[in-house]
């Protein structure tokens, strides 16, 4: 079955150079003009990944990536950002929100296949590991691809979900940014360092949502980070 991909893009020339591109690669593309339409999109039909511009009448992409993130039918997703906005600091609170990956217009519509491939490679792909990791009350199932605490769920992005995984399947062991880069994007040149320390940041603010939670993720200043639980 084709991949399904939701673009939410007010631009018709960008669409239409989209759907056509795509298409000519097997995915199968929906279209949205605006974030409200896409939000209703996204939530009916279960893309398996969004395109989302910045720049959108009505709702911001910022905000739509915000809501995607924050609706349990949605959050595991994979959102990639299309648009004009180049500066880092656009890049990086797009990350912050949870988005996959970040490309700028114009883009060559073969890389944007190329991206897409790769993002969904390492969003759905699943390899052979330990089923169920256990830490007292913590409980890290591989194949649910949930982590709970005292039977309490810590609702995380596909993406963040691995970085937990790999941390806990080696406690009290440090994985470097390049390792967790090489192991959670496997090698993807598009993403940085920086990314990493991003997705940690998030997972933390998630954990302290959830009361009792201990602050297992540790960092190691200009190594990298290590999982560790109290005994």
């Amino acid at each position: 079955m084709n991949k399904k991909i939701l673009l939410i893009e007010d631009d018709p020339d960008i669409q239409q150079l989209v759907s056509y591109n795509l298409g000519q690669e097997n995915f199968a593309v929906q279209t949205a003009s605006d974030g409200a339409a896409g939000l209703e999109a996204a939530r009916k039909s279960r893309p398996d990944l969004i395109l989302l511009d910045l720049m959108l009448p009505g709702m911001a992409g910022n905000e739509i990536c915000k809501k995607l993130k924050a609706d349990r039918s949605t959050e595991g997703i994979p959102v990639i950002f299309l648009t004009a906005r180049s500066n880092e600091i656009d890049k990086m609170i797009g990350f912050e929100l949870g988005a996959d990956d970040y490309i700028t217009k114009p883009f060559s519509p073969r890389e944007l296949a190329a991206r897409i491939k790769a993002v969904l490679r390492r969003t759905q792909a699943q390899p052979d590991r330990e089923a169920l990791l256990s830490f007292g009350d913590l409980r890290v199932d591989f194949e649910k691809r949930q982590v709970t605490f005292d039977n309490a769920l810590l609702s995380l992005s596909a993406r963040e979900f691995n970085i937990f995984y790999l941390l806990a399947s080696a406690p009290n062991r440090v994985f470097t940014r390049d390792e967790v880069l090489d192991r959670v994007w496997k090698g993807e040149s598009f993403v940085s360092q920086r990314t990493v320390d991003v997705h940690i940041r998030r997972l933390r603010s998630k954990i302290e949502q959830i009361p009792r939670f201990p602050h297992c993720i540790t960092t190691l200043r200009g190594v990298g980070y290590k999982f560790e639980w109290p005994s």
